[in-house]
């Protein structure tokens, strides 16, 4: 019985400590959709992010003389937050605004320097506001269009080669009451230079 207790006391613990708020911020679903589709791209848990894509209008693109271009992708965030105290609902004061967010590449293989193995990290902003009870879904660019135009993404234009990262995405806000809260998500990304139909 004891054991049983301190283990739920550490489990608790671990919540409590994650900052003063009194609630904490979940991430119900991360996914992401390729720029280059042309409004067609869905959104799902994996991103075949394309370096390169060959558009054909307006003119002067055409078929037969289709123009190169680079192409943001955009991630999508599902996020609720639950209270410390699980027998307490959380309250209007509780409600938290999302103002900024940082995005990592790394690779399984550990080779993680950016601007070498992976595209570099950044920050960007969004505004989001997730009250109690209500999960707040928001778009943000999760692969930079200037990403594309460096080393290592750069290179997979002329070279057959697929990339796999794993994007690590943080987003920061703050409660009404002025405390600060973060949570991170995950998402697989695969670049290349893919066929465009």
């Amino acid at each position: 019985m004891l054991a049983g207790l301190v283990l739920a006391t550490t489990s608790c613990g671990d919540v409590a400590r994650q900052g003063r708020a009194p609630v904490y911020l979940v991430i119900d679903s991360l996914t992401g959709a390729s720029g280059g589709t042309g409004g067609a791209s869905t959104f799902s848990g994996t991103l075949f992010s394309d370096v390169l894509t060959l558009v054909t209008t307006p003119e002067p693109c055409a078929p037969t003389t289709p123009c190169p271009t680079v192409f943001a992708d955009s991630g999508q965030a599902a996020i609720s937050m639950a209270s410390k105290d699980y027998t307490v609902a959380p309250s209007t004061n509780n409600q938290v605004t999302i103002t900024r967010y940082h995005v990592e590449y790394t690779r399984a293989d550990g080779r993680n320097t950016p601007g070498v193995d992976v595209p570099y990290a950044f920050d960007g902003a969004v505004t989001a506001t997730v009250s109690g009870g209500i999960s707040a879904t928001f778009d943000f660019e999760i692969v930079r269009h200037v990403a594309k135009m460096e080393t290592p993404l750069v290179q997979l234009i002329q070279n057959p080669k697929i990339i796999t990262t794993i994007a690590n995405i943080t987003f920061y806000g703050r409660d009404v009451t002025g405390n600060d809260i973060s949570v991170t998500g995950s998402i697989l990304i695969e670049f290349g230079n893919f066929g465009d139909s």
